[in-house]
């Protein structure tokens, strides 16, 4: 589906700043896949022992976790259930909880590029050395020895 829109975009020549495919993937460190039951049952014997109850719960292990790490140390979760156990495949419960977790870095992408294209164009800042007050270029263009650019 990604693929497909992906391609109506370029298609149409849409180029204008955006988050794409690529910069979410590069924003991947690693990636971590489990299972219900397998979360359960490791985190219950760590206190307990062994877990009698996880062991014949079959739902628990048609649920499919992705944890991503990204670059910045953030993490994001994905998740896909089975309902049928004849139709459950690991491998591709695996790839629906990644598109899952990575449907949840695009807004966080977004709102990092539309930060950064507000700051573009607002163009420089200024503050005023004596009130610490940010001010328009033309007070610092009249009073150069009273303001102070900053840069982001």
């Amino acid at each position: 589906m990604i693929d497909l829109i992906e391609q109506q975009i370029r298609d149409k020549k849409l180029n204008a700043p955006r988050v794409t495919p690529a910069d979410i993937e590069a924003e991947i460190f690693s990636e971590f896949y489990f299972t219900a039951a397998e979360g359960a049952h490791v985190r219950f014997c760590e206190f307990h022992g062994d877990n009698p109850w996880t062991r014949g719960n079959e739902a628990l292990e048609r649920l499919t976790f992705c944890v991503l790490v990204l670059r910045n140390g953030f993490t994001v979760t994905g998740e896909s259930a089975c309902v049928s156990p004849e139709n459950f495949d690991a491998e591709i419960g695996r790839k629906i909880a990644r598109q899952n977790a990575m449907a949840k870095i695009w807004p966080l992408l977004g709102f990092r590029l539309a930060d950064k294209l507000k700051a573009e164009r607002a163009g420089p800042r200024y503050r005023d050395a004596g009130s610490g007050e940010y001010v328009t270029a033309e007070y610092a263009a009249a009073n150069p020895a009273t303001t102070v650019r900053e840069t982001s």
